[in-house]
């Protein structure tokens, strides 16, 4: 894996980069939708790839419980197990173990819980998340960490912090797939001196890559932007950096500009299956009575499939109607938007035009926590 830095903003951290991995390059800031069980809610590769997505992420836990490592290993390995010979990230499924396992045992050696599948009692490790995530052969792996909940008090974050750099060592002395590079994870809440922390610890670790996570889990805007600032201080500027489940249109843009290369979250995809579209105008509802004669693209000038095709008319039938047509077409519409922003956020950190990209986006002033 290496990281080639093309452009940087001369008035804040926003870069440019390259970052060329075994299957791949992907131009960043890059935001990669989530195919947490090796698909994008209902649309195919091809379709996630001619809409502009470079990169997805898969996770472990989903993958491991269901539908198993030997049935993906027996295709192939994950890329081709799901037709999708681009990069890949796989997330080690802490966050799934922390907010979806029940009931659960976090200690030293691991958190234990019974799999929602078939009832069975896992003990999940961090040399049992690299395992798995060598054996599913993504580019880029990460370490199980402990996600903090918010609010949480500050002894129990930095407990947790702690718990999560000692893991992160457990799972660097277990790593050993080539081509596959593993990620740091930084963890501290909402605590700037914590998040520090955490970085300076993490980095001196060696990782060629980190990620920041345990952050839009409640907590505000400034809380997490502040949180942000501290950790990216202390990272190595020459390694890229993943910003974990975040995704409203100002925050990729407002992260971007601390230095951000990396994000993803389920936001297009989930909001579109909601009849929430993205637009550069701002969030529109299929569902709205409006929509019932407009003969209308969703977005004109967009060159994706729903809107090259269909009016909005026809797409609030779909949608009252329940047919699934409407979810693939509309995530495909915002998959497309968040491509199009993405390079339009290249352009404006290469031409040094962030004030003006964010002014574009000044609909989008009430953060969406969906």
């Amino acid at each position: 894996m290496n990281l080639e830095i093309t452009a940087q903003s001369p008035t804040s951290r926003a870069r440019v980069g390259e970052l060329r991995l075994a299957t791949g390059s992907v131009s960043t800031p890059a935001f990669m939708p989530c195919a947490s069980l090796a698909a994008v809610r209902a649309c195919g590769p091809g379709e996630v790839a001619e809409v502009g997505v470079q990169m997805l992420v898969g996770n472990a836990y989903h993958l491991f419980l269901q539908p198993g490592l030997d049935a993906i290993e027996a295709c192939g390995g994950l890329h081709r197990f799901m037709s999708w010979p681009r990069p890949l990230l796989t997330d080690s499924g802490g966050f799934q173990v922390f907010s979806l396992a029940r009931p659960r045992d976090i200690r030293e050696e691991g958190v234990s819980f019974r799999s929602p599948v078939d009832g069975s009692e896992i003990l999940f490790t961090p040399e049992l998340s690299v395992e798995i995530q060598d054996r599913l052969g993504a580019d880029i792996a990460m370490p199980l960490d402990e996600c903090c909940p918010y609010p949480a008090e500050r002894e129990y974050v930095q407990r947790s912090l702690e718990r999560t750099l000692r893991w992160a060592e457990r799972c660097r002395a277990a790593h050993g797939r080539e081509g596959q590079a593993l990620f740091g994870i930084i963890q501290g809440g909402v605590y700037p001196d914590l998040r520090e922390l955490s970085a300076v610890e993490t980095a001196k670790l060696g990782f060629p890559g980190y990620a920041i996570g345990g952050l839009s889990v409640g907590e505000s805007r400034e809380e997490m932007l502040e949180a942000l600032r501290a950790a990216m201080s202390a990272l190595p500027t020459d390694a890229p950096v993943h910003l974990m489940g975040v995704g409203t249109p100002r925050d990729l843009v407002d992260c971007a500009a601390e230095g951000v290369d990396l994000f993803d979250c389920v936001l297009p995809t989930r909001n579109a299956r909601h009849g929430s579209v993205m637009t550069w105008d701002g969030p529109l509802h299929i569902l709205n009575a409006e929509h019932a004669t407009d003969p209308r693209p969703l977005e004109e000038g967009c060159e994706c499939p729903c809107c090259r095709d269909f009016s909005r008319a026809y797409l609030r039938h779909l949608f009252k109607a329940r047919e699934s047509l409407a979810w693939r077409l509309l995530s495909l519409h915002n998959l497309r938007f968040y491509a199009d922003l993405m390079s339009r956020l290249r352009e404006a950190i290469a031409t040094d035009r962030l004030a003006e990209l964010r002014s574009r986006l000044s609909a989008w002033t009430q953060r969406d926590r969906s």
